[in-house]
């Protein structure tokens, strides 16, 4: 599927081959939303900047997705960032060599849903890190698309739904599932949420 995204001022909207994608209230792209945000989102905000890691891997067209970025996130929830990489083993060294001396640094390629991919894992003072890196424009990556899609789900919802979907996810359920629980989906919820 091919998308073209379309923005102004902090609205972004996409245009895929067979339909409308639904209006964004946020520019996902940029980090500067978090500013507004809860204070979790806030101190996300200042750590990424501190650490200066989106510059450093712009070259990866890095996004920040996950559950931090729209408010369902749990204490030990981490900063996921999403990258493209088209060479794996050079996508490894370059991530060990910018990101090894942090504290529980690891790295691995896997298959991941079919796809290649190769995750840095690493703890800083108030937060965990996942850096994930696969062949796939990052806007066209399933962790964009389900945030993008939960996000608007979360805005159309409302509150109550936002605290169901949290207190799921405290009760050990994971966020596709929750999502797919809620709204009564069947099949892969991973697969079920990207229709919507």
């Amino acid at each position: 599927m091919s998308m073209n995204w379309i923005g102004s001022g902090n609205k972004v909207s996409c245009q895929t081959e067979n339909s409308k994608c639904p209006e964004l209230t946020k520019d996902f792209k940029h980090i500067d939303y978090l500013k507004s945000g809860n204070n979790r989102q806030k101190r996300a905000y200042t750590v990424i900047k501190k650490l200066n890691i989106l510059e450093l891997l712009k070259t990866y067209d890095p996004i920040l997705t996950g559950t931090i970025p729209i408010g369902i996130d749990l204490p030990d929830s981490d900063l996921d960032i999403i990258c493209q990489c088209n060479n794996h083993c050079a996508f490894s060294v370059h991530m060990t060599k910018l990101f090894g001396h942090y504290d529980h640094f690891k790295i691995y390629t896997t298959t991941y849903q079919n796809i290649e991919s190769t995750i840095a894992e690493f703890k800083t003072e108030q937060f965990s890190f996942e850096i994930f890196g696969q062949n796939i424009p990052t806007n066209q990556q399933n962790a964009y698309q389900h945030m993008v899609i939960e996000d608007r789900i979360l805005t159309e919802k409302g509150s109550k739904f936002r605290q169901d979907i949290i207190e799921l996810k405290s009760n050990g359920m994971k966020t596709e599932p929750a999502f797919a629980k809620l709204l009564g989906l069947s099949g892969d919820p991973y697969v079920e949420l990207l229709k919507l």
